[in-house]
């Protein structure tokens, strides 16, 4: 049974949620404005948190940023504001989906269980993975060789991860937005073509990335 927080100023939609969130199996604890919602998140450990934006006290924003500073529990946005930009805003908070209302109960219960399985493999992904020379301590963001220790930036870290952990198949550029950015990128597709450039001076004799002309990017797999 996962245990999730519901965030949501509007008591006949916070119990509407939390009816139909516990009728399929999870455990609900509620709050109703930002502060109340950082004072439960503190007292418990939850698997998902439903975080309403429009919120009294401290908004969703807000509250989306206090809990990324200490933790990567899965957040769904909920809100009225359907913008382009506020979309945008969520996501590049780290928030995991960002859902508008109103919307379709059986859609949201998927929404949230497909959030879940998405979490519970990220948890078996092992912290530690070796590579030829290379060893990434994924928790700490920090990339080792036989030269010692190779300061990346947490992109350029991103990218060698994906990369690795997806041996032998060619990832575009638009596959490594997608990955890493989370949502639609609106720019030059060709910035994952400068983070690989800078990270494959930062390599050195341990860069193993392979360019697939016209394709993509490509780290085969070991022998």
């Amino acid at each position: 049974m996962s245990k999730i927080l519901v965030v949501e100023d509007d008591l006949s939609i916070q119990a509407l949620l939390h009816d139909f969130i516990e009728e399929a199996g999870h455990s609900v604890v509620l709050a109703a404005d930002g502060v109340e919602a950082l004072a439960k998140y503190s007292e418990q450990p939850f698997d998902l948190i439903l975080l309403d934006l429009m919120l009294p006290k401290i908004d969703g924003y807000g509250v989306c940023e206090v809990i990324r500073q200490k933790s990567d529990v899965p957040i769904i946005m909920l809100t009225a504001l359907d913008g382009e930009q506020n979309q945008i805003k969520g996501l590049d908070l780290q928030a995991d989906d960002y859902i508008t209302k109103p919307f379709s109960m059986p859609v949201l219960l998927r929404k949230i269980a497909a959030v879940l399985r998405r979490a519970a493999k990220l948890d078996e992904t092992p912290q530690t993975i070796f590579y030829k020379t290379l060893t990434l301590d994924l928790g700490a963001y920090k990339v080792y060789s036989k030269q010692g220790s190779i300061d990346l930036t947490p992109r350029e870290f991103e990218i060698l991860r994906e990369l690795i952990l997806h041996q032998g198949r060619i990832l575009t550029r638009q596959n490594l937005l997608q990955m890493l950015w989370k949502y639609a990128f609106l720019g030059d597709e060709r910035i994952v073509d400068t983070h690989i450039k800078n990270l494959r001076k930062k390599l050195g004799e341990a860069d193993y990335i392979e360019t697939i002309r016209g394709v993509g990017y490509r780290i085969d797999k070991e022998d």
